[in-house]
């Protein structure tokens, strides 16, 4: 994956951010915008993309007899989704796996379900199985493995050994350390692409971890927040 050249007059370096902050960037051929809420645009198909959502987290730990954690990261997740919805107004939406923190997680309670029902409804919305939530879960859309869709494939979790032009994944959750504190990242080692956790307190893995060097050994981080901005891997690897 490349970020999309700048034009003629502008000095090299990365696409500048659109009014919306995206950074817009290009994989086998096609035009993407990672988005500071840490989704990804498809805009040529209307796709949206998320990952890691964990809806349900805090109630899956309290189940387990854990440390209890404040009920509401389930009403944010769906909060900011809405956002990304109502901004884009996607035919499809594509959940990149656990999007639930395990089975049971997906039993929503039936605010949250009806919310979430009418996001996914006059859309195509599919759900790709990540190992918390491995199986269908109790609502509509479409459960798939994964999903080949032009020349990119979406799966949870990145394959060693890629065979299509484009891979986008999630599951590691990836964040940079800057001085500021953690931010959450997207991802480029070509021909992969991996989206940050969508979901509140999902936790995150640092880009220099030897999980991520595994599967990104050089490329960039695109750090969200109010704009996306582009860093090299290798500086925020020290």
């Amino acid at each position: 994956m490349t970020l999309a050249p700048p034009r003629p007059s502008s000095p090299p370096g990365p696409a500048p951010a659109a009014p919306s902050g995206a950074l817009s960037a290009t994989l086998a051929g096609e035009t993407l915008e990672a988005r500071p809420s840490g989704a990804l645009w498809w805009p040529a198909r209307r796709l949206l993309t998320v990952s890691d959502l964990h809806l349900g987290k805090s109630e899956r730990i309290a189940r387990r007899g854990g440390a209890l954690l404040p009920p509401y990261e389930t009403q944010d997740t769906l909060d900011r989704l809405a956002e990304e919805i109502a901004a884009l107004a996607p035919a499809t939406m594509v959940c990149l796996g656990d999007s639930f923190d395990d089975l049971a997680s997906a039993a929503l309670p039936e605010a949250e379900a009806t919310r979430l029902a009418a996001m996914m409804a006059g859309r195509r919305w599919i759900w790709i199985e990540g190992n918390h939530d491995p199986g269908p879960v109790p609502l509509g859309g479409e459960h798939l493995a994964e999903l080949r869709e032009g020349p990119l494939v979406f799966r949870h979790e990145a394959h060693l050994d890629v065979a299509e032009p484009g891979e986008i994944s999630g599951h590691y959750h990836p964040k940079a350390r800057l001085r500021g504190g953690a931010r959450r990242c997207f991802v480029l080692s070509p021909p992969r692409l991996i989206l940050p956790a969508f979901g509140r307190y999902t936790g995150g893995l640092d880009v220099g971890s030897e999980a991520l060097r595994r599967v990104a050994p050089r490329g960039l981080a695109l750090l969200a927040g109010a704009r996306v901005v582009a860093a090299p891997l290798d500086r925020l690897r020290g």
